[in-house]
């Protein structure tokens, strides 16, 4: 059974882990269709995207690259570039190749303000880990779970929009997309959890943190003045 939780301490004393297989930049609409050509030879394949951050109030920005993964070989499609091309779009739509990412339902609402299709089978880590049970969300916590190592987030708020993207930034964006198929490739080869020790795990979590929060409360009530106790007298 794995640990159902890990501390951003524990994290921070693993190893760093980076996709050490080859990167293809596709950045120009003619490679579009040798990188789709490729990925489908491979029936799953891990997926994440990145988006130009925004540091003012009300500024939003487009999706600016997806990554697309096999084990060995990840496509950096730039959006930003060559948009939202149909084979790219056509790819996602495919229900007979399987797609593993974490908080699909916000890469794929951005997806959807380039292009509207309709996603085919993809998998959303989150859906499934609790299943064995990790109660942890984040891709990072989930990974240092099952392989006891870090994935860096260092390269997060870069701009993804650069006229040249990194080494660093190329390697940051394939780690995270290869990391969800890598992820998942491990949980099919454990057992699930039964519905027993689940709804243990599920109660003793439900259990720490109801006990946290009374301990919060009481904290919070000692740090406070003693609003019945009359004020001093002045000389």
């Amino acid at each position: 059974m794995f640990k159902t939780k890990i501390s951003k301490e524990e994290v921070n004393t693993l190893p760093v882990v980076t996709f050490e297989g080859k990167i293809t930049l596709v950045d120009e609409l003619w490679k579009v269709d040798g990188a789709i050509e490729e990925l489908r030879k491979s029936p799953i394949v891990g997926i994440d995207t990145e988006t130009k951050p925004a540091f003012t109030r009300g500024t939003h920005h487009k999706v600016s690259l997806v990554q697309i993964s096999t084990p060995n070989h990840c496509f950096l499609f730039r959006l930003n570039k060559i948009d939202f091309p149909t084979p790219l779009a056509d790819f996602l739509a495919d229900d007979k190749i399987r797609k593993i990412g974490l908080s699909l339902r916000d890469d794929l609402s951005g997806l959807n303000k380039h292009h509207n299709f309709k996603p085919a089978n993809f998998v959303d880590i989150q859906s499934i880990a609790q299943s064995y049970g990790i109660m942890e969300l984040s891709l990072q916590k989930i990974y240092a779970i099952l392989f006891d190592k870090k994935i860096s987030k260092s390269q997060r708020l870069t701009n993804w929009e650069n006229p040249e993207l990194s080494e660093q930034q190329q390697r940051y964006a394939a780690t995270d997309a290869w990391a969800s198929l890598e992820i998942y490739l491990q949980l099919m080869r454990e057992n699930k959890l039964s519905k027993k020790e689940l709804d243990k795990i599920l109660f003793q979590q439900a259990t720490e943190q109801r006990e946290l929060r009374e301990q919060q409360m009481a904290n919070k009530l000692i740090s406070q003045p003693d609003s019945t106790q009359a004020p001093e007298m002045g000389a």
